[in-house]
């Protein structure tokens, strides 16, 4: 093998070894990894022999023909000959005539000519051969073909093998030798679902193109980049080797960089599977740090939510670097294989965008920057192109497109008019400024207008800005405009601003103070401290003087250009407690806001009620959809006015702010903007603050199934709301730890925790704190079987959350009505409550309750008897929680789903969809849900092996986990599991001829369902079936015998038929009973063959503890 094909190898080896490094998150050592590789390279190769006999081959074949071997002796032979021949005959025709010195050197000269011409024919022609096959060589097809399909079958057949093989060897290395359980091992996935992350990136990415920044109209003069970058990306795209395509958008601002690069991104979107836009505000002091950037560009291209809210610490040096390296690797390792278009905006650090360009796939990042930045080292075919001044025609073109949007006085000139030319010139044909002198035309003519900007001295007339009022915001943008003094830029900014009225200008240097998100009236309103009308009249004033760009609607945008003037402007003409002034009318005004909008939908509770006394009303929403879809829009824009308070703002207003975002990110579901609320609160370090978004973070780690760490950060936050002897805090604490511990399976733990929550929010004075919590208690208390005390609990919840007006907590607390109904058998009644409630959870735009309630009817439909509707809403449901992110409703979903397959007789499906609901379970981990996964499993488990076999006698696994089961139950103290799972304990000893241990499970199953769950009432329904089950082992295992057992059951049988009218009486009870009672009559209790129930039907099918007979 010569060297060029081994090195060959070498690469494509380096890279497997790098991707398996990735797959095993760096468990797996790279470079030793790699040694290995190495020496056992001819192993590797061994598989591909075939495939490098024929490339070889191939290339022997085409391969050019070497100079010297057209001087062979068979060539050269033919050249003496000739020559030779050709020498003599001059030679003698010469000597005829001449002397013979004469003919000796005309016949050394033919020689010499043709032994000359023979060299330069043989050269001539090597050089054309070798030239026309030079290309042919490397085209698809042919030798190219066959070297690639070379390198496949050697990762294929050689190096993937090998890995897999020293996967495996690692993994029995570390797992080592220990003692064998009764239970089979489980794997250990990731925490998460996969099922649910891909969901949820799927969703994501669809609406990702949606929620990029409108590509912007007019788009006069770029169709040639345009058509360069798309030529770009296909040819890229056709290369064998994925790599991204980078391309460095370079010029001055406001030439029209980032509405390019939104061009490209929109014209280019069949190519790609979503895309995202990321400000890295290089050009300000607040520049995103890298970390920032990554995390916003996996948040909005559907990295798992996981990541965006358990942020690893900003630490310093070799800690910081570790975790950034980190956070690279799962961004790289989620972008690998994924086409997607991604635009750094702003960008001036070229280490940065070489970070954040993603490996392994076939992207495209669009680089906008002021000056080319030095990427080559960057893993990705990169291009630069220049963003510079228009051309003219389509400068002039883009002033006329203005000024017909304008309306103005005079007709303007026609197009060949050289004042037009002179008014490009002005705005140097930056389409920015072009747009911004356009709407002068309605009252000037260009020459004009050309005039006036010219004459235009930027800085004059303006106060003398003294150190006392140079603003201190740590979001204050470097230099004033990026430009010189006196250059273009300056001039028509200045002559705009100018042309403004005063109130007009101030709103313009004023919303330099709310960050670099999307605005709309009620914070210029804010600003302003005018009426919302008037307010959004200068924001019309100042778009259609060019100054600010639409965004949709009534929203409007600063560009960075406009931005930065507008600063400086407010540090020069206004004073320092004038600004301070407006930023906290703007964050008071959007507390109240944000803090109606969640009242609207959580109610009055003790983080809403009595706080801000102007939020209780007068901001005009229409509805709890129009307020949702307005802090929606908002939510950008005051996560960056929170960022940039200063501190002389109200703490209070900021706090009140904040908690009133997290609960509108915990209610849509944004972790990820929930994890920057977690790091703003934690950098500013205030008690109360820290408190509001760590508890909120607990929630949302629970939300996620992360249950252990949101049991860890729940008991923290109670701790800290009790040492600052804040009561209401500690009681909603207390209550989202006591629901963290009952989806962990400690119903009698999260019993207590409620309930001292309960004692701590009386009904006069915290009302809507008590029905939050009233209604999880009930929750509790159906799970442990005491369904009247549920229903009470939940009734008096719906009343005090529709006192204190919560469309969400009265959507909660019918959700769990109707579970509640559910347990006692009354479909209808709980088909109308859930159905109520997923009205409720769409008014008020919560996904995670939509899913669940739609699990729920699904569930429902099950009970009902119509497995297959109930499959279908089951399977719909389970998608909803897989976008949402919602693991505990798909494990649930999942339980369900497989309930709803057994009853159609799917057993082997059923069997799977059970074993994941049992994994996701162990994951989150979730007692409850584990018992409840290996009850029916098992149950599955049996019959299978039943019906292979035609007997019990297989189902010593269906024992192990119901055992499992039963101990589950036991600990999370759910006695109605205990006594079903007892009960299908005994039919399985009994089916195996231990009738006596049998009858032992039965009597302690029958004392649980007669003692009741804590209530005074006994569980009829599960007691009836101890009791049909008890009386089918007497004949065989009576300690009187067989007599003194049949005479027995034979009573229980005649009790249990004068009871059959009773309202908890399983109709397939029924039927038993009356088939036993007849064998009983004819004297057919004892069979030969054994017990006789199992063959006869006589057992408790799944649908039987669905309902619990208590009421």
């Amino acid at each position: 093998m010569k060297d060029r094909h081994r090195t060959e190898v070498e690469q494509l080896l380096a890279r497997s070894v790098e991707a398996e490094v990735r797959r095993s998150q760096g468990s797996a050592d790279g470079a030793a990894l790699l040694q290995r590789a190495r020496s056992a390279l001819d192993q590797l190769l061994h598989p591909a022999a075939e495939e490098w006999a024929r490339y070889q081959q191939a290339e022997r074949d085409n391969a050019p023909r070497r100079l010297r071997d057209r001087f062979d002796a068979a060539a050269v032979g033919g050249l003496v000959t000739t020559t030779l021949a050709a020498a003599l005959a001059a030679l003698l025709t010469v000597a005829a005539t001449d002397t013979a010195g004469d003919a000796t050197l005309v016949a050394a000269v033919v020689a010499a000519a043709a032994v000359t011409a023979f060299v330069l024919q043989a050269v001539v022609a090597h050089l054309w051969t070798a030239e026309s096959q030079a290309g042919s060589r490397n085209q698809p097809g042919g030798v190219e073909q066959l070297r690639l399909a070379w390198l496949t079958a050697v990762e294929v057949r050689g190096i993937r093998p090998w890995l897999e093989q020293q996967r495996a060897l690692t993994a029995r290395t570390r797992g080592g030798g220990g003692a064998t359980t009764h239970l089979p091992a489980q794997r250990t996935p990731s925490r998460r679902s996969n099922r649910g992350d891909a969901a949820r990136t799927r969703a994501l990415l669809g609406r990702s193109f949606d929620q990029l920044p409108d590509r912007g109209k007019p788009f006069i003069g770029r169709r040639d980049q345009l058509a360069d970058i798309t030529q770009w990306v296909n040819r890229d795209r056709a290369r064998t080797d994925t790599r991204p395509t980078v391309v460095v958008l370079h010029g001055p601002t406001g030439s029209g960089r980032t509405m390019l690069a939104r061009w490209a991104a929109h014209e280019l979107r069949s190519l790609f599977r979503g895309a995202c836009l990321a400000d890295l505000r290089g050009h300000s002091v607040d520049e995103i740090s890298t970390r920032d950037a990554l995390l916003h560009l996996m948040s909005r291209l559907g990295a798992p939510q996981d990541q965006l809210l358990f942020r690893e610490g900003t630490a310093r040096g070799a800690d910081g670097e570790a975790q950034l390296g980190r956070l690279v690797e799962r961004y790289r390792r989620h972008l690998t294989g994924l086409p997607v278009v991604i635009i750094l905006d702003d960008a001036t650090d070229a280490a940065q965008v070489r970070t954040l360009v993603p490996e392994r796939s076939s992207s495209l990042v669009l680089v906008t920057t002021t000056e080319p930045l030095d990427l080559d080292d960057a893993p990705a075919s990169v291009h630069h192109l220049a963003v510079g001044p228009l051309d003219t025609p389509s400068a002039v073109e883009l002033l006329r497109t203005t000024l017909r949007e304008t309306t103005t006085d005079t007709p303007p000139p026609p197009d060949d008019d050289p004042s037009w030319t002179r008014l490009a010139e002005v705005c140097a044909r930056r389409p920015l400024l072009l747009r911004m002198a356009g709407p002068g035309l309605a009252t000037r003519t260009p020459d004009q207008l050309a005039a006036a900007l010219a004459a235009t001295s930027p800085g004059a007339g303006t106060a003398p800005r003294t150190a006392a009022d140079t603003p201190a915001d740590p979001g204050a943008d470097t230099g004033l405009l990026g430009d010189t003094a006196g250059s273009a830029a300056a001039r028509v900014l200045h002559a705009r601003y100018a042309e403004q009225s005063e109130d007009v200008r101030r709103l313009l240097r004023r919303l330099a103070l709310a960050g670099r998100a999307s605005l709309g009236p009620r914070a210029a309103a804010a600003l302003l401290d005018r009426p919302q009308k008037e307010a959004a009249r200068h924001l019309g004033d100042l778009a259609e003087a060019g100054l600010i760009r639409t965004v949709r609607g009534d929203r409007f945008r600063l560009h960075d250009l406009v931005r930065r003037f507008a600063r400086a402007r407010l540090a020069e003409e206004e004073t320092a407690p004038d600004r301070a002034a407006a930023q906290e009318r703007l964050i008071r005004s959007y507390a109240e806001l944000a803090d109606t909008v969640i009242r609207l939908v959580d109610g009055n509770t003790s983080t809403r009620a009595d706080l801000l006394p102007a939020a209780a009303g007068g901001h005009g929403f229409s509805s709890v959809s129009a307020a949702l879809r307005w802090l929606d829009d908002e939510s950008d824009f005051i996560t960056a006015t929170l960022r940039h308070a200063d501190e002389g703002v109200d703490p209070e207003a900021v706090q009140h702010l904040l908690g009133a975002l997290a609960d509108y990110c915990l209610l849509r579901g944004d972790l990820y903007r929930l994890g920057e609320l977690n790091e703003l609160a934690q950098s500013v370090n205030q008690g109360l603050l820290t408190r509001s978004v760590t508890w909120r973070t607990g929630v949302a780690e629970r939300q996620l199934g992360e249950l252990d760490k949101a049991h860890s950060t729940l008991s923290r936050v109670v701790n800290l709301y009790q040492e600052a002897r804040n009561q209401a805090g500690a009681a909603r604490a207390l209550r989202d730890l006591g629901i963290t511990l009952q989806h962990q399976g400690h119903l009698a733990e999260a019993l207590a925790k409620l309930t001292q929550a309960l004692d701590l929010q009386p009904r006069d004075s915290l009302p809507g704190d008590r029905a939050w919590t009233l209604h999880a208690l009930g929750a509790v208390e159906r799970e442990r079987g005491r369904l009247s005390t549920a229903a009470e609990l939940l009734a008096e919840s719906l009343e005090l959350h529709r006192a204190s007006g919560s469309v969400h907590g009265e959507a909660w607390a019918r959700l769990h009505l109707g579970q509640t109904a559910m347990r006692r058998g009354a479909v209808a009644e709980a088909e109308t409550e859930l159905r109520t409630s997923q009205e409720l959870y769409e008014r008020s735009r919560d996904v995670r309750g939509q899913a669940w309630a739609l699990t729920q009817l699904g569930t429902v439909r099950v009970i009902a008897g119509d497995s297959a509707a109930g499959e279908d809403q089951l399977r719909a449901a389970l998608a909803q929680h897989r976008e949402n992110g919602d693991t505990r409703g798909e494990a649930w979903t999942l339980f369900h789903l497989g309930q709803a397959q057994e009853d159609a007789g799917n057993l082997n499906t059923a069997m799977r969809t059970l074993e994941r609901a049992r994994t996701m379970f162990n994951q989150m981990p979730d007692r409850y849900g584990v018992a409840c996964a290996r009850h029916h499993e098992a149950r599955v488990t049996r019959d299978q092996k039943a019906e292979r076999s035609g007997s019990l006698h297989n189902s010593g696994f269906a024992r192990q986990l119901l055992a499992a089961a039963r101990r589950d139950y036991e600990r999370a103290g759910v006695l109605h599991g205990q006594g079903w799972t007892g009960l299908e304990l005994a039919v399985i000893d009994a089916g195996n001829g231990r009738p006596d241990r049998a009858l032992e499970l039965a009597d302690e199953a029958l004392g649980v369902f007669t003692a009741g769950y804590g209530e005074g009432r006994p569980d009829v329904r599960g007691a009836e079936w101890a009791r049909f089950l008890r009386s089918t082992l007497l004949p065989l295992a009576s300690p009187g015998g067989a007599e003194a057992g049949e005479v027995e059951a034979r009573e229980e049988i005649e009790a249990l038929l004068r009871e059959e009218d009773g309202p908890w009486r399983d109709p397939q009870l029924t039927l038993a009973v009356h088939s036993y009672s007849l064998m009983l009559g004819r004297g057919q209790g004892l069979d030969d063959r054994g017990w006789s129930a199992w063959r006869l039907g006589m057992v408790p099918r799944r649908a039987a503890a669905d309902v619990l007979g208590v009421g």
